[in-house]
């Protein structure tokens, strides 16, 4: 099986002001985290906006993403939505157009599925779209609203998906999550989906992460990556420390989203605002976060 042992950012979709794609952002985009030591990239994902984004902009934005990164670290496509024909077009599209590594797919979040049957009948269509490549399921009840459990979604998907590979996994249910990554000899990927928990996840098998707050604080990550790994439990959770007290301060400024496009200006990759409903912010509110970030210590 694929397995991921790395940080990956959950990339921004940059946009300018008219709320048009910024595409020259992406090649210094992909260019600072490759130097940063990123494993890989998450494109299009919830942190890149994809529920505000047409499935031709989805297209156009991994396209860019894939010239941009050139090979040099892995890109995983996320084709999730609410249609299941829009998420085959995306899949089969992510196949097709070469430098895409792996599929990820957010469970559909309006209309719910009410068992795990439902859920793998969803995924199936998706998946054979885009085989080989490997698919991961996204598993964020927080978003969705969708909280069936994931073993069994393993153990029947298992059956009916066969280039199923793993879960991004965006749950503080360690209890499930373990269960997964021990599941049929630790066969499947499981992905840390939540930040600041890194270290949780990896207290409990996880070896690859995907994050929002890796775009702009990548060190941090690494530190607790690299300390868990040598066994300095100490230096590992110090670290993680300072991922909560960013992870705070970026909620009171709108959240991972909005909050995160916010500090990768700081940072000097302008992403611009985020698309309605989220609220633009101002060069006001970027100086407030500038001078709390700074308070906690946070070096770009």
């Amino acid at each position: 099986m694929f397995k991921l042992s790395g940080l990956i950012p959950a990339v921004f979709t940059p946009f300018d002001k008219t709320g048009a794609i910024n595409f020259s952002q992406i090649q210094p985009y992909a260019d600072k985290l490759i130097a940063e030591g990123a494993y890989g990239v998450f494109v299009c994902g919830s942190t890149g906006e994809c529920t505000s984004m047409t499935v031709a902009e989805r297209k156009s934005v991994l396209e860019a993403w894939t010239k941009a990164v050139a090979g040099r670290i892995l890109i995983i496509a996320h084709v999730g939505g609410t249609c299941q024909a829009d998420c085959i077009e995306l899949a089969r599209h992510a196949a097709g157009l070469g430098g895409v590594d792996a599929v990820g797919t957010v469970a559909p979040f309006y209309l719910k599925p009410g068992s795990v049957e439902e859920l793998v009948a969803f995924y199936k269509p998706i998946a054979a779209a885009c085989a080989p490549l490997p698919f991961y399921a996204y598993h964020i009840p927080s978003m969705t609203g969708i909280n069936l459990p994931m073993i069994d979604f393993l153990k029947n998907g298992s059956k009916e998906i066969p280039n199923l590979n793993g879960i991004k996994f965006t749950s503080n249910n360690f209890m499930e999550m373990i269960e997964c990554i021990r599941f049929d000899g630790g066969r499947f990927d499981i992905l840390n989906g939540f930040d600041e928990m890194l270290l949780c996840g990896m207290a409990v098998g996880a070896r690859g992460g995907v994050g929002s707050t890796y775009n702009y604080s990548l060190r941090t990550y690494q530190n607790i990556y690299d300390a868990f790994m040598a066994g300095d439990l100490e230096q590992a959770r110090a670290a993680q420390q300072e991922s909560v007290d960013i992870v705070h301060v970026i909620i009171n400024h709108g959240g991972g989203i909005r909050g995160g496009k916010a500090s990768m200006k700081l940072v000097g990759i302008d992403c611009g605002d985020c698309r309605l409903p989220l609220a633009p912010y101002t060069e006001a509110e970027i100086a407030r976060l500038d001078e709390e970030l700074r308070a906690i210590g946070f070096k770009k």
